[in-house]
């Protein structure tokens, strides 16, 4: 079922000639700040406690607007939910183990590949971009929300039997963390629904608005700090376009596959979207400080630099796509079931 507002959405307006993206071009600006003019100190705090304050109102937002129904359904939607899974957790280690066997980039970029392959989904960026293209936002806030949390106990598991590593997950913190800044405002959102709930539906813009914010800080933080830690040292052009045409390419297969495979499961349009977005994805925020518990703090700054790339990329692509699939379903009925 998609998840859209109760009353018709105002028309989404066509980029600019030649098809150029505002939320790519947005994302593109603050990568190339976040690489050419990090933010340090005091100013890293502040850009951090915004990302953070930013997904919290977000996913209040979230939880106002989701109707009861809806999410009673996403829960129910065990094809939906176990897909996610599958490609997160199957789908994604496949085809982490043969792309980094490529030949082209060196041992320690392999290994940030493969470890990239076992991570859990995003959150935050898969929702929003779910809710960009019209999908079904309630499944993908359950999917994608399982996934990050299964991924705590899945992924050094993953990575010491692949790996050959050993260690924890990340912890109390992570668990926390996740329940106060994701979990915990979308349930408040559902407690305040029925005064706020028909207010915020009826002025989509305020959601939209906080969906590309979000987005445009997280970028420019991570890649900030990526860079103010040394991330990007040591990096050859030969063997930044190696990775990324590596990235490329694990990601467009996995593009390829969520979508046809949405659709051989018998998902409709918002499902397969939902699918699309939240298992496409890997988590930068659960992937960095899992390397650091998983890997020598030598081994980690390498490891971590294709989990950046990817991420990177994964939104610039997602972007784009999640405004063309959102294009497309202007004409379309409310839901589609």
């Amino acid at each position: 079922m998609a998840l859209v507002p109760d009353v018709p959405a105002p028309p989404v307006r066509s980029g600019p000639r030649f098809g150029v993206d505002p939320l790519t071009v947005a994302i593109l600006t603050v990568l190339v700040l976040g690489l050419l003019l990090p933010v340090r100190g005091v100013g890293a705090s502040l850009v951090g406690t915004a990302s953070t304050a930013a997904i919290v109102l977000l996913f209040f937002l979230y939880g106002v607007r989701t109707s009861r129904a809806e999410l009673s359904s996403a829960v129910r939607g065990w094809r939906l939910q176990g897909a996610i899974l599958v490609s997160t957790f199957i789908g994604f280690p496949i085809l982490g183990l043969l792309a980094s066997q490529a030949p082209f980039l060196s041992p320690d970029l392999r290994t940030g590949v493969l470890y990239l392959s076992l991570l859990p989904s995003t959150v935050q960026s898969s929702i929003v971009f779910t809710s960009i293209a019209r999908g079904d936002v309630a499944g993908a806030i359950t999917g994608a929300t399982a996934s990050n949390l299964l991924g705590i106990v899945l992924t050094p598991l993953l990575v010491a039997g692949l790996l050959g590593r050993s260690g924890g997950g990340l912890g109390a913190d992570a668990v926390v963390g996740t329940l106060t800044q994701l979990l915990g405002p979308f349930v408040l959102g559902q407690l305040v629904q029925r005064w706020l709930g028909p207010w915020v539906r009826a002025h989509g813009s305020t959601t939209r608005l906080t969906d590309r914010a979000t987005i445009v800080l997280v970028v420019y933080s991570s890649v900030s700090e990526a860079t103010v830690s040394g991330a990007w040292t040591h990096l050859t052009v030969g063997a930044l376009v190696g990775l990324l045409v590596v990235c490329a390419l694990v990601l467009g297969a996995m593009l390829a596959l969520t979508w046809r495979g949405g659709a051989l499961l018998g998902l409709d349009r918002g499902g397969r979207i939902a699918l699309l977005m939240c298992g496409s994805k890997k988590s930068l925020a659960t992937g960095l400080p899992m390397a650091a518990v998983l890997f020598t703090p030598a081994m980690a700054a390498s490891v971590a630099l294709p989990v950046i790339v990817f991420h990177q990329l994964q939104l610039a692509v997602c972007a784009m796509l999640a405004r063309r699939l959102g294009q497309s379903s202007q004409g379309e009925p409310v839901a589609s079931r």
